[in-house]
């Protein structure tokens, strides 16, 4: 089947674009992994280890999920993960609104901002989350993205 030119240019835009966020986020992340394990801190849903762990690993998986979007590699596998890191961010992010902590999303490192940032850190999540769906949708007959 022949995909459309205009679901071509969606999937790579979308492809880019979430691949760009996932690689940045992870490596901004990665360079302060004790500041980072702060900001999961505060979010108070893991142990003390816990917080530690994740902030060590998160953002090797980013990077890697990230760098394969961005090469058009191993596309769905990639876009897998993301989805499902970012089903994770989103779940954290609504428990933080909730329960009404004023605490930094966290997501491009430390400093991210008050209880506003997380409004805004959860809109973003969920049109990536968007992106993420056009990318399985659209990945068409593309034979490199497989």
């Amino acid at each position: 089947m022949k995909t459309h030119p205009l679901g071509k240019f969606l999937y790579h835009l979308c492809r880019l674009l979430v691949g760009g966020v996932f690689f940045f986020a992870g490596a901004v992340k990665g360079a302060d992994i004790g500041a980072f394990a702060g900001e999961i801190a505060n979010y108070r849903l893991l142990p003390y280890l816990g917080n530690y762990l994740v902030a060590a690993v998160l953002p090797m998986i980013e990077m890697l999920a990230g760098t394969l979007l961005l090469f058009n590699r191993r596309v769905r596998a990639s876009a897998l993960v993301a989805g499902g890191l970012n089903l994770v961010f989103i779940v954290a992010l609504v428990s933080a609104l909730v329960r009404g902590l004023d605490i930094g999303c966290g997501c491009f490192g430390p400093g991210d901002g008050g209880s506003s940032t997380v409004t805004e850190a959860l809109v973003r999540d969920l049109a990536l989350m968007a992106a993420i769906v056009l990318i399985f949708r659209l990945r068409g007959d593309d034979p490199l993205s497989r």
